[in-house]
């Protein structure tokens, strides 16, 4: 039986390439994308079945939902990777619209689509939930300045990103101890070269999926409530 995925934001970035990875591996792939025409160039390219989802918008995302469950009627897989950097200005010059427009997509965003995709998940055999973060959204990383170097090829005091990359993790830690037949990881892809990052980043997109990659076919018995970085785990 084939393991059905979802993923959302797969149209570019790491989201297609854990996508193109995972089709290799033959699951089954929901391409997420909320522009319809550029989801279904990806989907064709990929060999994934498109999925129109804007994971900003609560009808979006039920139809989606019910898009898959008349199609596959489970989701083994759900990847919550459509995230958005939101702006880079400085944390005085912050205002709330600014923190609420990055929350409403990285942490919201995943809220949204998580519950509605929970009954599928619940239907599989071994559902898993992998929330693309990242180690800005460390507590203990930006708590502790020689960390910055140390852990992170890159660090900056983003309050939008960093804050809502914590509270995303925040989500994984609750939602495995709500749903123990779940597993939920956080994961940290490092700093990739992708447009959320204007393709700054030191490592390319293949190094960058792997560990998304590798949560989404951890198996039984992977650990759940997990924050894990390509080499290891990442502190909360």
């Amino acid at each position: 039986m084939t393991t059905v995925t979802v993923i959302t934001g797969a149209n570019k970035g790491l989201g297609y390439e854990t996508a193109r990875r995972l089709i290799e591996q033959g699951h089954t792939v929901y391409a997420g994308a909320r522009d319809a025409h550029r989801g279904k160039q990806a989907a064709a390219a990929l060999g994934a079945r498109p999925l129109l989802i804007d994971i900003t918008d609560d009808a979006s995302v039920a139809a989606a939902a019910e898009q898959v469950r008349a199609e596959a009627g489970r989701v083994d897989v759900l990847v919550n990777n459509a995230g958005i950097a939101g702006p880079a200005a400085a944390t005085e010059e912050l205002t709330a619209v600014d923190l609420q427009w990055v929350f409403d997509t990285n942490v919201f965003g995943a809220v949204r689509t998580t519950r509605a995709f929970l009954p599928l998940l619940q239907s599989a055999t071994h559902p898993v939930i992998v929330n693309v973060s990242s180690s800005l959204g460390s507590l203990a990383v930006n708590a502790d300045p020689a960390a910055h170097a140390d852990i992170l090829p890159a660090w900056a005091p983003l309050l939008a990103y960093n804050s809502s990359k914590a509270a995303l993790n925040m989500l994984t830690l609750l939602y495995a101890q709500a749903f123990p037949q779940i597993t939920v990881t956080s994961v940290d892809p490092g700093f990739t070269a992708t447009d959320l990052n204007g393709h700054q980043g030191t490592q390319n997109v293949e190094e960058g999926a792997a560990v998304i990659v590798a949560a989404a076919t951890a198996g039984p018995g992977a650990p759940s409530a997990a924050f894990v970085g390509a080499t290891g785990p990442v502190p909360w």
